[in-house]
């Protein structure tokens, strides 16, 4: 019986509806629409906004990707094409300009840039957990390093004032001494070493000749130029860098309004 009646009560709510099909949509659009108004007050309340947020603001244009605890650190003067992907464990320092569509990923392990040094376009460079080596399996590049366009680097350090040529790829665990020129398109396997002041070149790299003293002289200076051509390019950017999330920081601690 109890079913009975609540299906004769559905029919009639039924035949009532269908007779008045104007009030009916009224009534629709009514509750429709005080649905809609609770779902968005509900919704509002709801979202809270996470303390750690980064606040990117206009500078959510450049491909800066955090990983984890890992937030890529860029030096107030140093040049970052808007284009340029920085992933995890990378440091920029100051001075050091990295170029249009390089791709400096350091998921697994470090990838430092260091003063006055630059990466060019296209160039890729990555860092694995370790060297079969037993070597560094961080990629460090020091002070007045000059990166030729679309070189790929894993795992490798090049010491102080050194050129590598385009489309050169250095493989883990290599080593670049100071002093030392990679022609274009040159592969160092892994382990690979290239003493202080000399010339290599090949598939694999091989040894040329030693450089002459005024040509070290000018390994630096090439490194000083691409760094002042970079200010050019700089001026037509905002002047950010990651410095901003350490004043926000203190900002935070001391109750300062953002």
């Amino acid at each position: 019986m109890a079913n009975r009646s609540a299906l004769l009560r559905l029919s009639q709510k039924a035949l009532t509806t269908a007779a008045s099909p104007s009030r009916n949509r009224h009534l629709l659009s009514r509750r429709f629409s005080t649905d809609v108004a609770a779902v968005a007050t509900s919704t509002k309340t709801n979202i809270i906004q996470s303390l750690d947020r980064v606040k990117w603001d206009y500078r959510g244009q450049r491909k800066i990707i955090p990983l984890g605890q890992w937030i890529p650190k860029t030096a107030v003067d140093a040049y970052v094409a808007p284009n340029v992907v920085l992933a995890g464990q990378v440091t920029v320092c100051d001075g050091a300009s990295v170029w249009n569509g390089a791709v400096l990923r350091g998921d697994l392990n470090k990838i430092t840039v260091g003063f006055c040094s630059n990466v060019q376009e296209r160039c890729v460079i990555h860092a694995a957990w370790s060297s079969p080596t037993g070597l560094p399996a961080e990629t460090f590049i020091e002070r007045f390093v000059t990166i030729g366009a679309y070189s790929l680097l894993r795992s490798c350090t090049i010491e102080p004032e050194c050129i590598i040529g385009q489309h050169s790829i250095l493989m883990e665990g290599s080593l670049v001494e100071t002093h030392s020129i990679l022609e274009a398109g040159s592969v160092v396997p892994p382990g690979r070493r290239i003493p202080s002041g000399e010339l290599w070149a090949g598939n694999p790299a091989r040894y040329v000749r030693t450089l002459t003293h005024e040509e070290t002289l000018e390994i630096p200076k090439l490194a000083v130029a691409i760094n002042d051509l970079s200010r050019a390019h700089f001026s037509e950017f905002l002047p950010y860098s990651t410095v901003y999330l350490e004043v926000e920081k203190l900002k935070k601690q001391l109750d300062i309004s953002l």
